[in-house]
């Protein structure tokens, strides 16, 4: 397997931790997103919408999508629980990831480490605001003291989860600020496996 990805980017971690936790072995192919690698006739035919992460299997097949990735990988493993209302937790969890988590903290962490939050300052507070508000959902999901985002299992919503919410304080949001999210962090990184190795961001992508 190929996994075609970027060294800074939360999405691309996601599968990484996955694919290690797995014992899978894969091929990392870095594409430098601050130079448009991913816009290239090539990789549109990997993913019609030109990003990363995108996964090709051994067969030539791809899969795009970082969630898409994570769900396909965990198929029959521990990672996906098999009862169906189990399923739809682990599944609400990665759906708030998306339209939460990652649609503001991951765009503010973009805009403070490219410099690019300087010339857009009511948007990225704009963002800041509604992602401290997604960290306190978090917080609340958090809240009866489960072990977990789902449950007493570890589970691809919190491999999802993870990648953007232990970073947010690159982007102004401390997550250690929400009580029960810093001990969630500490077990999500003490499961069998798990490497963080989520790179900063290189010096040219700064605007």
């Amino acid at each position: 397997m190929r996994l075609y990805d970027h060294p800074a980017s939360g999405n691309c971690l996601k599968p990484r931790i996955l694919l290690r936790q797995l014992g899978l072995a894969f091929e990392p192919v870095t594409l430098d997103l601050f130079r448009r690698e991913t816009r290239t006739p090539e990789h549109m035919g990997r993913n019609p919408d030109g990003r990363v992460p995108v996964l090709e299997l051994d067969g030539g097949e791809t899969i795009p999508e970082s969630g898409a990735i994570l769900l396909f990988l965990a198929e029959d493993t521990p990672f996906l629980p098999d009862d169906r209302l189990a399923r739809a937790v682990v599944h609400q969890w990665m759906f708030f990831e998306q339209n939460q988590i990652e649609a503001q903290l991951a765009v503010a962490r973009f805009l403070v480490l490219t410099g690019r939050g300087e010339a857009h300052p009511e948007l990225l507070e704009a963002l800041l605001a509604r992602g401290r508000g997604s960290l306190a959902s978090l917080a609340r999901g958090l809240a009866d003291e489960r072990p977990f985002i789902a449950g007493d299992d570890y589970t691809v919503a919190d491999i999802a989860l993870y990648a953007y919410v232990h970073c947010a304080g690159e982007a102004g949001a401390d997550p250690h600020e929400h009580a029960p999210i810093p001990g969630w962090l500490e077990r999500v990184e003490a499961t069998p496996g798990f490497v963080n190795d989520l790179a900063p961001f290189p010096e040219h992508a700064r605007a």
